[in-house]
Formats: structure tokens, sequence, C-alpha cells
């Protein structure tokens, strides 16, 4: 069918698009191709349309590689077609739209890449014609292969390629044939692999690439393998395997590395096998030096290694199997000779397991890496696996970032990040730092500490935060270093310390304190007895106030001294939780929505993954937001953006990431209001005005000062521009001082000297202190006077001596008491003496044993009672009762339950116990025993209504519910899609419409109406071809729909008192007759086929209260009742009417005896003898008067333009045709006016439903006239436009459309 206009091909799995697909396809003139997973497309696919006029392509998995360049420049030339095609990869180009993208953007990275552009075939794949296929098997041995063959059926379970000339698996070679269990790839030529390509392969078993010059195992290769069973790697060049090689091969059973050139293996290479019971590792030249002596400790205590793996150096072990060999025979020495002659050097060999040698601009000797006064703002990457001591002291670090820097460096014992900027230091930043023993964090900017800083620091002894800016110590400031011994907080800002802030650190005994302006009132005093008993090297800590204490030590302090003489004010040294004041926050989600911000709240914890901004007062969005590294989702809707060049960053930050959900508009400037920030392009962040610095500066260098200190820039033909240094400065921008002493390169307060000849410098050193920077502290340990074994730690000209258990003093001269505390073996609170035989403990009430530890067992002579459960106190015990059971013992049982916790009300009902029965007293709305069930509910909001889905397909239905209101129209029931069905009002009559489809529509209306204000009851029967209308047991109404009667529809549900808008659309393009307004008033007691219906069991959509008791007391007369209010019922009016029942006129009408026609079309004069809106109610409400008996109401009340009503209370009122309003129905209801509308204009086209591209504005002529109705309210002017009109199928047209735009009275037609 090459006649095709419209191809909607959205919504499917299309994957791929053949070369020629649309090549016949010359009248076409929609295509959708939105929606799908498309991921390439062929040259030139859509240029044999030249009517193509509708055209999508978004929602696709688009890569944007060098095979898609074509796809560019087509959309560009045609700007209506295919908007918003996006690409999906590389991640470069996600999220930007393919029309804005330049040719240089689309690239491809090399061979790689090929394997993306395969043409289309059958989905589940076909035999190749070189091979042969049976039990999904395909077998492709020895055919001369020189690549993998492309499009193999997705069932097959084994391949077989052995024996071919194949040199390289390309990415994506396997990962689509989920179901593959066994490859086999010997004996090829390969000696390339993409990481991923046997991702995904669940089910492998078998993986054999032996035979081939594999020489490196690419990161990840074997990721996600879990059920490889065998695999076999021999003979081929791999010269190293990296030690994560195999950690998801936990099933694996037989590795074969046998016949490679592997010199030595990573420790730990093996560990991720479980199940391995077979391992090949002869024929490799091992190197056994102290690096391989794990491998040997393995294979003796695993015995799997078959093959006889031997030794190749050193020439002691030479040939020697290295699972024989002693773990002491392995050992590294300068003496020997590794190299083995005719191999590749041993580094190449380490290189897949190890870091670059030394980061850019640091200095590394030995195990040492010195990368101090280099001014860097963060950590190095890429540090050597084996530093021991990392030096980052004086440079410009203010922020720690947890980066997993430390968590490969398992041999660091030492880190110095003295004399930087940092003030913050987030979670996790050491995580992995197990090893390090010394934390140098002196003069730096630090005000506050917590132990989730210091978190994975388990070994960590020395801790050092001299000169910083801490103001208060918490009892979480340093949990989890235990086996801290020395800390320093000399010189920082506190003035008190929480009680317990040191109790995580048993193992201290050098506490720095001093230099601390410490404030000695109440809340210190724990802090002088804790000094006291410790016995601990603190340098006397001073008191700085009160007065009367200055530079008093605290221990010395008497502890009524220690006092409070005003109101305290709340302690602000507490844990300090990462989160702004402005905000909550949930773990690492962030919520400030709502909050009347104007600028980004401080102290945004560092890992925040979500955050919430929206509704606040931004106008710009700072740039730092781009520096949260974990953020993932930003939301920064309903905020005043102003979108000029300066948000250009931003919306190029969320669309590439799609960090914003495509909420959030701009507001301005001209032109960008209502815009979305994460689909407008980039290009139109655009500001107006002088031009920044920045972009000067791209024209002029100069612009931009680029010269330092006091440098003087000139423009330069050949290099842009040049400096011309002051004084004393040289370099490119005179960045370097001549003076090489003018940056103060020594440290520790080490005086520089110039050696102008040579432009070096020299440091000149205080005592204390030695090396090229004074960086190294002269070692006083050398000669200490440490006793009884304890470890000497240098200091500043002095050293400190860590006592080994039990010794204290500055020397760890003194033994100390066994009952001291550390010592003491005494537990439970009993009291320690000293005897000659050593500790002896008296132990406190319940506990026995020689340490008193025993908790003695009081529950052995229990009496709980009840099945009570014993629990043991100390000294006594408790019963823990039963549900219900109370007392010491458990004695006293349960109070029988009461008529109401047995009654069990529903919905909020309250239960009176009367008389020993429970009795629920339901809400308004709801009955039965346990008021269980809701069946009368008031219809408040105009678009309210009820949905009943679970109808039966029932061959006959009997219908009942009651119904009040004083609306004219309104749907009551509605049910069916292609021959529904609706029961609604209609001028305050009840009308059936019925429509087949392929019949004429028939209808039926009620002889009474229902509009009083009263409850009536609608019966509606159908059976066989007929429907029965019977209002409050009334003759009934009867329909003969000539084709029979529908049944109730179980597949379309019934609405109650209103249908959805989409379904009034419909409906009203079925047949016109039916009203599309929801019903207001009350529903109640709805019976299908004799069973009340529960309305909590239907779906309620707002604007439906339940009950409508209130409502039986307040009639509407121009509105509905709404039970729920703040003062009770009241009555919500129709436009023009107010007052406490709706009768009151507030529209300005006509007045006087002047007569306009209904809004209607026509109007029932009605005959004596009849009455109601269609004269077809016999009798008069005001009979005349009887003599005999008392005048009735109504026989005094006149209506002239509608008929008299009695309220429940007996009152008289006037209910008026449509129209008329006044207490008499004798004044109009308003003058004929235009009211001004501004919409789309819809019209139905065949199936489709279609609308104007954009809206405009006309009048709808409302209101009557006078003139006895003669005149109608009708358009005195027209205008005729002619405008394009979309559809929901895709295709479009234009057409003339007439609207009104002034109205007046004139002659009716």
């Amino acid at each position: 069918a090459t006649d095709i206009r419209n191809l909607q091909l959205d919504k499917n799995h299309i994957t791929c698009i053949e070369e020629g697909a649309f090549r016949a396809l010359r009248t076409l003139e929609v295509l959708t191709l939105n929606n799908n997973n498309i991921s390439s497309i062929p040259v030139s696919s859509f240029n044999h349309m030249p009517k193509l006029r509708t055209f999508r392509l978004h929602s696709n998995s688009l890569r944007c590689d060098c095979h898609l360049s074509w796809l560019s420049p087509w959309l560009r030339q045609r700007p209506t077609l295919g908007l918003y095609t996006q690409c999906s990869s590389p991640p470069t180009l996600r999220g930007l739209n393919l029309a804005e993208l330049q040719k240089n953007e689309f690239t491809c990275s090399g061979q790689s890449d090929s394997a993306f552009v395969q043409p289309c075939s059958l989905a589940s794949g076909s035999c190749p014609p070189m091979c042969s296929c049976s039990n999904n098997i395909v077998d492709c041995r020895g055919k001369g292969l020189t690549a993998i063959p492309a499009h193999l059926p997705e069932a097959m379970t084994e391949i077989r390629l052995e024996q071919n000339g194949i040199k390289s698996v390309p990415p994506g070679a396997f990962t689509s044939y989920k179901k593959l269990r066994r490859i086999d790839l010997s004996n090829n030529q390969i000696s390339e692999i993409a990481p991923d390509v046997f991702q995904g392969l669940r089910a492998l078993n078998s993986l054999v690439l032996y035979g081939n010059k594999i020489t490196d195992l690419p990161r990840g290769l074997f990721e996600g393998l879990s059920s490889l069973e065998l695999l076999l790697l021999n003979a081929n060049k791999i010269h190293c395997i990296r030690a994560t090689a195999f950690q998801d091969l936990e099933n694996l059973a037989l590795l074969s590395l046998y016949d490679n050139k592997i010199q030595t293996l990573a420790k730990g290479t093996f560990s991720p096998l479980h199940s391995i019971q077979t391992l090949h590792l002869a024929q490799n030249p091992f190197v056994c030096d102290c690096n391989l002596k794990w491998l040997a400790d393995y294979l003796r205590s695993n015995p799997i290694e078959t093959s006889g793996a031997r030794c190749a150096s050193p020439r002691r072990l030479a040939n020697k199997r290295i699972g024989q060999i002693k773990s002491k025979k392995f050992r590294c020495s300068a003496k020997e000779q590794y190299h083995i002659p005719g191999t590749e050097d041993t580094r190449l060999n380490n290189e897949c397991n190890s870091k670059p040698v030394c980061p850019a601009k640091c200095r590394c000797e030995a195990n040492v890496v010195d990368c101090s006064n280099l001014r860097l703002t963060k950590f190095p990457q890429h540090l050597p696996v084996s530093t021991t001591e990392l030096r980052l002291n004086n440079n410009d670090i203010s922020v720690l970032e947890a980066t997993g820097v430390f968590k490969t460096l398992s041999q660091l014992k030492k880190i110095n990040l003295s004399n930087n900027k940092i003030s913050e230091i987030e979670d996790g930043v050491f995580e992995g730092a197990g090893s390090v023993v010394e934390l140098h964090l002196t003069a730096n900017h630090l005000d506050s500490v917590r132990g989730t800083m210091f978190r994975g620091m388990g070994g960590l002894r020395m801790l050092m935060l001299r000169n910083n800016r801490i103001s208060c110590i918490h009892n979480g400031s340093f949990t989890g270093l235990t086996s801290v011994r020395l800390l320093s907080l000399y010189d920082n800002q506190l003035h008190t310390i929480m009680p317990g802030a040191f109790d995580t650190l048993p193992n201290l005994s050098t506490l720095n304190l001093l230099a601390n302006p410490f404030n000695c009132d109440c809340r210190l005093a724990w802090l002088g007895a804790w000094l006291r008993s410790r016995r601990i090297v603190t340098g006397n800590p001073r008191c700085q106030s009160p007065s009367f204490l200055r530079e008093i030590p605290l221990q010395d302090v008497a502890a009524p001294d220690f006092r409070c003489d005003d109101v305290l004010e709340e302690s602000s040294c507490v844990a300090r939780p990462q989160c702004p004041s402005e905000c909550t926050c949930t773990e690492t989600v962030v919520r400030c929505s709502n909050k009347h911000l104007q600028a980004m709240p401080k102290g945004l914890p560092r890992n925040v993954t979500e955050l919430y901004l929206d509704g606040n007062q931004f106008s710009m969005v700072p740039r730092e937001l781009s520096t949260f590294k974990h953020l993932q989702l930003v939301a920064i809707g309903a905020n005043p953006l102003y979108c000029d060049c300066h948000l250009r960053w931003l919306s190029d930050w969320v669309k590439s990431g799609y960090k914003e959900p495509g909420i959030a508009r701009c507001a301005g400037p001209m032109g960008m209001e209502g815009k979305l920030l994460l689909t407008t392009p980039e290009t139109k962040f655009e500001c107006l005005g002088p031009v920044e610095t920045s972009v000067q500066a791209k024209c002029s260098p100069c612009v931009s000062g680029p010269c330092q200190n006091h440098g003087v820039c000139q423009s330069d033909p050949v290099e842009l521009y040049t400096c011309v240094c002051a004084p004393g400065f040289t370099g490119k921008y005179c960045e370097t001082p001549v003076d090489v002493c003018a940056s103060n390169p020594c440290t520790n307060g080490g005086t520089c000297i110039s050696d102008e000849q040579t432009r070096r410098f020299s440091c000149s050193c205080l005592v204390g202190f030695h090396g090229s920077f004074c960086e190294v502290d002269v070692d006083d340990c050398e000669d200490h006077g440490c006793e009884n074994g304890a470890t000497c730690v240098d200091g500043v000209g002095n050293y400190t001596c860590f006592c080994p258990p039990f010794y204290i003093g500055l020397l760890c001269e003194e033994e100390e008491d066994v009952c001291s505390p550390g010592r003491n073996p005494c537990q439970q609170h009993s009291t320690c003496s000293s005897t000659a035989t050593g500790p002896r403990c008296v132990c406190a009430p319940g506990f026995v044993g020689g340490d008193c530890s025993v908790n003695y067992d009081e529950c052995v002579d229990q009496d709980c009672q009840n099945g009570a459960v014993c629990v043991d106190q100390v000294d006594g015990y408790t019963c823990t009762c039963p549900q219900g059971y109370s007392g010491e013992l458990c004695e006293v049982p349960p109070p029988p339950p009461s008529p109401c916790e047995r009654a069990r009300c529903q919905n909020s009902a309250p239960c009176v116990d009367r008389g020993g029965t429970a009795l629920c007293q339901c809400l308004p709305g709801f009955e039965g025993v346990r008021c269980e069930k809701l069946v009368s509910v008031n219809f408040v909001n105009r678009d309210s209504y009820l949905q009943l889905s679970d109808l039966k397909n029932w061959p006959q239905a009997n219908i009942t519910l009651q119904v009040s209101t004083a609306e004219d129209n309104g749907i009551l029931l509605y049910n069916g899609d292609n021959k529904p069905m609706a029961v609604e009002l209609h001028e305050g009559h009840v009308r059936v419409s019925y429509d087949p489809g392929s019949q004429p529509g028939h209808t039926i209306y009620s002889a009474e109406t229902v509009n009083d204000g009263r409850f009536h009851t609608v019966e509606l029967v159908t059976f066989d071809r007929m429907v029965n209308l019977s209002v409050d047991g009334g003759a009934p109404t009867t329909l003969d729909s000539l084709g029979g009667v529908p049944t109730l529809s179980g597949e379309a549900p019934l609405y109650v008192g209103g249908m959805p808008e989409k379904m009034s659309y419909s409906s009203l393009s079925l047949f016109q007759p039916l009203n599309s307004s929801s019903f207001h008033g009350c529903i109640r007691n709805l019976y299908i086929n004799h069973e009340l219906q529960d309305f909590t069991q239907t779906t309620m959509k707002p604007g439906v209260v339940p009950g409508c008791q209130p409502c039986r007391e307040l009639f509407c007369l121009h509105g509905v009742c709404q039970p729920d209010g703040a003062q009770g019922p009241l009555c919500h009016c129709q436009p023009d009417w107010g007052g406490s029942h709706c009768d009151q006129s507030i529209g300005g009408g006509l007045v006087g005896g002047d007569v306009a026609p209904a809004t209607a079309s026509y109007r029932c004069e009605c005959e004596e003898g009849w009455r109601a809106t269609l004269c077809n109610q016999q009798g008069e409400l005001t009979a005349p008067a009887v003599p005999e008996g008392p005048a009735k109401p109504c026989s005094v009340l006149l209506c002239q333009h509608g008929h008299c009503q009695l309220t429940e209370g007996g009152a008289t009122y006037c209910l008026c045709d449509t129209g008329y309003t006044g207490d008499t129905c004798d004044t109009v209801e308003s003058a004929c006016r235009g009211e001004a509308v501004r919409d789309f204009h819809r019209v139905p086209r065949g199936h489709a439903n279609c609308q104007t591209t954009r809206p405009f504005s006309w009048v709808e002529c409302r209101g009557g006239c006078q003139g006895g109705g003669a005149a109608c309210c009708a358009p005195l002017r027209v205008r005729r436009r002619r405008y394009t009109f979309e559809c929901d199928d895709g295709s479009s047209f234009t057409q003339d459309v007439e609207k009104a735009v002034e109205c007046g009275c004139k002659e009716c037609v």
C-alpha cells in the first residue's frame, strides 16, 4: 500500500529501521515513531517523503555518533518536524536536542563503535549461511571467519567459533543472546576483547578462550558471570591479572591460566572463587619474591593447583614448585636478581594493579608522598598503593570530600594536613584508612568535631587538632577512636566540654588542652574531677573565667568553686546536625520547599542526593549547586527564575543528567516567560546590556587582567598578549617572584636564605627541626627516659611516653595499684581491696563470683502467675504479664470486654452502651448495624461524580434511587460507551436517553418534576425490549427501543451524579440531548436489582460529601445545599442569585411587568387544568377554597410565571419558570448580554477530536429580551476567521470559524 498518507508507529518496541523501509511511501504526510527503542537510523531514511508535514521521533534511545550526524541538518532544514528529538547516548550528549548539535559533535571512537551500526534483521535472528544450526547450537568451527557473525538466533544456548581467524571481539557481540550457556572462541587470533562483551550473560557456565593472543583482561570483563563454572585462558600471552578480575565468579570450578606470561599475582586474586576445585598455573615465569608469598600459603591451604606451577626466579628457587616452598623463602632483597632473561620487565606484570607512580607536582621518595606547599585545593588522585606517609600540609584545601581515596592505601600510616584552610570534613572521608596511626590537622579552620568525620580510622593513635577554631567538644566528637592515645586540642576556642566527651577514648594517655579560654562554671566541674582521677598527661589546662579563677589549673579548682550564679542558657555544645536550619533532612534528602528563601541555604550536606527548593523566591541559582557531585534530583519549580545568560549553566547542568524533572519555568526576561528550564535551548539564555569581562576577554585578553603582581598587559599579534612584569617578578603571568624566599617556603618558623646567583634558597631551622624546608621534627626519642617498656612519641623539642598497661607517670615509672581504674577486676560496683595475694572483691547484693560478675538468677524461685515470664533483676526479679493481666505477680485477670469493644462500629461512628447493648450512632449518610454502608451523598462541586466499576452484565435491571435537588439539569446515572444509556434531570424532569449507535436515539420523560428540594423516588426497569420509568410510584412511562434495550454494561463503569470530562465530550458527540452538567443535590438509597449500593465501595471524586440530613432543613431556591459548612448547612447560589435561600436576585435583571422568553428554545403555555414545565401534569396546586374548611395555603399566593410550592414547615413560595425570578415570578432573570470567552474552538472530525492550534476570543449571548417571546437574545454582529486545527490522530486542516462579537435582542428565528 504505497498510497498511505498516515502511518502511526508510536508506542511500540521498534529497535531499528531497515534501509529503504519508507522509500516507497512518497505520499506519506504523517509519520510518528515516538516512544520506541530506536538507537540508530540509516542515512537518508526520510528523504523520499516530499509531502511529510507531521513527523515525531522523540522518546527513543538514539545514539548520537557519527552514523547519525546526517539527521541533524535534515531536522534543521525542516524546523516544524521532529520536535524534541533528543540524544540518549553518549553521556556527554544525553538530553540535548539532536537538531542543535553540530557535525563535529557526532563522533565515533574507532572500531569499537562499529558494533552499534548493524543492519536490521528479523528480531529473532537467523542462522548464518556458512554455519550449521540445530538444537539451539550454532556451529561455525573452521569456517575462515575473521569476525563474529551478527544477528544470530536469539534462542541459541551454545556457539562454537573455534579454529577461525577472528582477531577481536567488539562491544556487545554476545550481550543480546541471554540464553547462552557455552561460548568457544579457542584457537583464533584474538588480541583485543571489549570489556562489556559478556555483560548480562547470567546463564553462561562455560567460556573457552585458549589458544589466542590475549595480553590483557580488561577491567570488568567477567563482571556478573555468577553461573560460570569453566574458564579456559591457557596458551595466551597474558602478563597481568587484576586483583578483581574474578570477583563475581563464585561458582567457578576450573580456571586455567596455563602457559601465559604471568610473573606475579596480587594478593587475594583467587579469594572470590568459593567453588574452585582445579587451578592450572604452570608454564608461567613466576618471580618468587616477597610479593608471591601469599600464593604459596594459599596453595598449601587449598591443594587445587594440579599442573605443577614452579618458580622461574630467583636462582635459588628456580624450578621449585610454589606450593612446596616455605613462606620464609619468599623475600625481597637488593642482593638478588629477579629479572628473567627473555621475558618482559617485571613492571609490566604489576601495571594493571598499580596506580601512577607519583601525583603531578608532588615529590615521592621511598613510600613518602610529599604534596606540601603546592596550593592544592583538593586531595590528589591516584596515590601509589605503597604510600605509608602522605604530606599535604601548607596548601589551600578548605573541604575534605569523601572521594574514597584512602580505600586502596592499606599501608598508609601518617597523614599531614596541617596549615590548610579546612573548615569542613565530610562524613566518610577517611573510609579505608584503618591503618593510619597519625593524623595532623593543626592550623586549620575547624570549628566543631564529630565522630563521623573520622569514621574508618579505628587504628588512629595520634590526633593533632592544634590551632583551630573548635569551640565545644560533645560526647559524640570522638566516637570510634578507641585506639587514640595522644589528643591535642591546644590553642582552640574551647569554653566548655560536655560530660563524657572523652569516654570513647579508653586508651587516652596524653590530652593537651592548653591555651583555651575555659569558663570554669558548674558545667565544667566534671572535668576537674575527671582530670584528677585519670592521671593522664595534660599540661595543666587553666581557667580563664570567672575572674577569681583565672590562670588556676582546672584540676586544682575545688568542686564548690565550679558554680553557676545565673540561670544557665541552653548549651549550644551539642552534636550539630548537617542540615540547614530552614530545611528538613532525611538521610541524604534535603527539603527546603515553600520557605520564602531568596538564597541558597547555608550548611547543605555534601552528600545530598535530592534537594527540594521549589516554591521559594529564587530569581538566580548560584553555580556552587553544581559542586554537589552526589546530587541526582533538584526541584526548583515555582520560583521566579530570571533566565538570562547567568542561568545558562543551570540549563546545561539539569539537561546533562535530567536532574530537574521538567517543572521549573522561567519568569523572565521578556520572551522567556513560562519556558521550561529543561527543554529550552541554551542559546536562548542571553544577556542584554554591557558585555561581561569574561566575554570581552575572548576578544581582548588584557581585559581580564591576566598579569599578576602589578604586571602590565600588552597586546601581542603572535602570543595574543604579553605581561611586562614589575621588579622582583618574572614568568608569563609575572607569577614567579625573583626572590625565591618571597613565598616563605620554610616551615615551622624557619628562616629563608636566598642565593641570588643560583636562584635557590636554604632554610635556617629553629631548634628541634631540620630538613630542606625545616619540615622534619628532630627525633627527641633518640635519647629518651621512658621506663618499663613505654613507647616514646616525639614532640617539638620534647617527647611523650606512652605507658604500657598498669604503669603511669611522666616516664611510666610508677606501677598502678591493683585496685586503680583500669586494673580493678571487681565488677558491678563491687568494692576492691588490695591484699598480699592480690585484689579481693566484696560483691554488691545480687552478684556472686570472684570478680562479682555473675548476676544470681532470682527467677529460680519465682512466683509469677498466669503464664507470666520472669525477668531476673539485680537482687530481685519482675514478672512480665501476658496481655490484659496485671499485678506484681500478674495475679489480676483482665476485665471482660465492654459491648462497644465487641461492636466494632465503622466509618468513625461513635458507640453508646445502652443497658449492656452496644448501639452504633451512624454519622450522616451511613446505615447498618455497624454503620458499615454509605447510602446517601450530597454532590457539592460542579464536576463531582461517583463511579461504580463492579457491575454485572445482567439480562435485565431494576434501578431505584431517591433524589433531592433544586436544579433543573444534571446527570443522575450514565452507563455505556458505544451504546450509552443516561438518566438525567432535564428542566426539572427525569429524562432517560438511549443511543444504540446505528439507530436513532430514544428518549422518555417523567411526567413529574423532581427539582422542588424534596426527596423523590426514581425507578428504572429494563426488560426484554422495554424501559419503564416511574417517579414516586406514579404511572410508568415506557420506551420501546425496537432494537432491544441494552443491559448495564459490565465493561463500562456506571457513573452516578456526573461523569468525567472526557466522557462528557464523547457522549455529546454521540447524541446531543445529553446535558454534560453534573448533578447538584442529594442521592440516597441506590438499589440495583434490589441490592442496596454501598458508596464507600465506589470511586468518589472530591466534591461528594456523605449525608443529606442537614439539607432536609434548608431549601435553596436557586442553588444547591452544602451540608458541611462551618455554621451548618449552607446554600451555594447560582450566578445572579443571593440570600440564605438563594431567593434574592442580585443580577440587575428586568423589573416590572416585562416578559422575557425562557432560556430554552421553547416554553409551554399550559391550558386550564394542566401544569408543570411540559404541561403534562393534571390539576392545580392552588385549588379553590372550600367553604366548609379553612383555606389552603397556596390559594392566597399567585405565581405569574411559575407555580406555588409548600415547604416542610407549611410555608408557601413560588417556584419560577426558567428565565424568571422574584417573589411572584414577575421579574425577568437578566437582560440580554454578551459574556466574553477565550478558549480553543473544538470540533469532531470522524473519530478524531480536533481543536484550533491557539486560543482566540469571542462572546456568548446570554439572558432574555422584552417583547413577549417575539424577541430573542442573539448575535448582532459576527466575525469569520480561518483557523488551523490539529487532531489527536496526528492530522491537521484549516477551516473558517464564525463567532459572535456583539449580542442584542432581535426577532426570534
